[in-house]
Formats: C-alpha cells, structure tokens, sequence
C-alpha cells in the first residue's frame, strides 16, 4: 500500500523515502553496513512525527481526520464485534450503504452497532457514498436502534461523515426529517448508547447517529455544525480560509470537551490512528467497554433521563 502524506508530514515523508533507499540498496548488496544509519533514520522519523502530532492546529487536525487511511467503520466492526450480522434497507426504498449496522457481540456482550463508511477506493467509496447517507440510512438507524430496545441491547455508534447527502432526490424523500427521527430515537432510548466520533463528525447527518448516553471523541478528529471549507464560503463569502475557519468553529476534541459538548477524548497513536489502526480500535474498545460497564447499571428511566440531562446542559454553561 502506498503510503499517504498529508502536507505537513512532507519532512517525514522524505525520512522514510530516504530509510526505503537505503533498506533495498542494503538488500541488495547483502551487507549490514547501513544498518546504524537505517536505525538511527527511523528514530529521526518517529522523532518527528511525534512532534507533528504533539502541536497540530485545528486545519491540521481536520486534514488528519479525513486521511484515507484512518480506520472505519467495517475496521472497527471487525476488530471489535464477533458474530456480526448486518440489518439492510429501511423497508420503505433501498438500502443505503453509507450508513451500516447489525447485531453482535461486542467482548461477549451481545450489542447494537451502527456507523457510517465511507469506503477506502473508488469502488467501495461510490458503494458507501463516500459516507453521505440518504433518508434511507437514518431510517435504517431507527431500525436498528428500534430493536436494540425490543431485545434489551446496548448501542454502540461509530461517527464518521462530513454531512448527509445534499442530492435532490434525498431532499425529496426527506433527509431533514430522517435525521430528527433518527436523533429523535436516540435521545428517547431506554437502553444504553455510546456514540464514538472516529473521524470527521459534521453537521447534522452526524447528529443523527450521535445522540449518546457519553459521546466520546479520538484525538484527532472533528465535530462541527459545518465543514470548514463551508464556513468560510458561507459566512465568509471567501475572503478569508479554511484553516482560519476551523480555528473559529472549535472543532477539535480539546475545544469540544471543554464546552461538554463531548465526555471523553480517545488517546491516537503518535502519528494519528492511521499509523497504527489496531491500536486505535483496541483503545476505542477499552474506552467503550468502560462506559457501557457504567451505563448498563442503570434504569431505562436514569439513562432517558441522563441524556436528556447532558443535552439540555450544552450551551446553557453560566445561563441562571
């Protein structure tokens, strides 16, 4: 696989193209010689990427949470839910790939799991949509989280999509509505929901599949009310850009656990979850496991009444 680099990893970039050069010229010559150089190459890299990763800026952040490369949802489903069987369609007009689902078994606790994908190449990324779902996709949500509740089972909802889909024929069918039904069932839950934003949460097509008992967030990715790309077209008509557009917005998960519009920031690899994807799925796991071992404790009244409580709360901070 072709390894991808974001702008400011070009420094990076040139330190393992540089380790490659030397790996096959030392193949090839049979000799260990360059093994020091080699080494002490990679510790330079590493060196490196941690710094990048330990000072990145908003824009910066925003670019490591679209990256190709950062686990997905079928990553997440397969590393971390055994037996999975996948729920398809609404029962109304079609399937929407852009948001999947099922029943599994999540450590051996039998679970709900839903998420968008967005696909990896051309071929999965036109099957996913590149991760905008149709009304068809929220109503299938509401499905899933319908017989979550029927059968007593926690939810667990993995967040990755720049927006609904925008098209004429999702207008046409609805989309706005399927994503308050779809929130709507969320926050009525009389059964635990965990809501995980792996990469890039935006607008509301990711408020329809985010509205959890705890709402937890990677380090690295974003969640905002519009794309920065969009802020600045809208709001700005231009005149300014996008980098400064996603400092204002506070999309970060450092600015958003602040405003506890988040409750708890996943740990990423140095390098970003894309470095080392089993890593990160463990470490989501860990952290989901926590929280569901916190909220399968209460009632169906305590947790409708928790994530009315959280919801309420957002924006509210110093208001009497």
């Amino acid at each position: 696989m072709v390894a991808h680099y974001l702008e400011f990893e070009r420094p990076i970039a040139d330190l393992e193209a540089k380790i490659e050069e030397l790996s096959k010229l030392s193949e090839t010559t049979g000799s260990g010689a360059m093994e020091t150089e080699i080494e002490a190459l990679r510790t330079r890299a590493q060196t490196l990427r941690r710094e990048a990763y330990s000072k990145l800026d908003a824009w910066q952040k925003t670019l490591v949470a679209r990256h190709p490369d950062r686990p997905h949802f079928v990553d997440y489903c397969a590393g971390l839910i055994e037996e999975f069987v996948e729920l398809r369609g609404d029962r109304k007009f079609a399937d929407d790939q852009a948001i999947m689902g099922g029943l599994g078994r999540f450590r051996g606790q039998p679970v709900v799991v839903l998420g968008n994908e967005k696909g990896r190449d051309t071929v999965t990324r036109v099957k996913h949509n590149f991760g905008y779902a149709r009304p068809e996709g929220y109503r299938k949500a509401v499905r899933l989280l319908e017989m979550a509740e029927r059968f007593h089972l926690p939810v667990i909802s993995f967040v990755d999509t720049a927006a609904a889909y925008p098209g004429v024929g999702s207008e046409e069918r609805g989309v706005a509505e399927a994503i308050a039904r779809a929130a709507e069932k969320s926050l009525m839950l009389a059964v635990p929901m965990v809501a995980i934003i792996t990469g890039e949460g935006g607008s509301g097509g990711a408020i329809g599949t985010a509205c959890g008992n705890r709402v937890l967030m990677l380090e690295h990715a974003i969640y905002t009310v519009i794309p920065p790309e969009g802020a600045n077209s809208i709001l700005w008509r231009g005149a300014r850009t996008a980098e400064e557009a996603a400092k204002a917005l506070k999309i970060t998960a450092q600015d958003l656990i602040g405003m506890k519009i988040v409750d708890r920031i996943i740990p990423e690899p140095p390098g970003g979850a894309h470095s080392d994807p089993e890593a990160t799925i463990a470490s989501v796991g860990d952290a989901v496991e926590e929280e569901l071992a916190i909220l399968t404790k209460m009632t169906a009244p305590e947790l409708k009444k928790q994530r009315a409580e959280r919801f309420y709360a957002i924006g509210r901070s110093g208001l009497q």
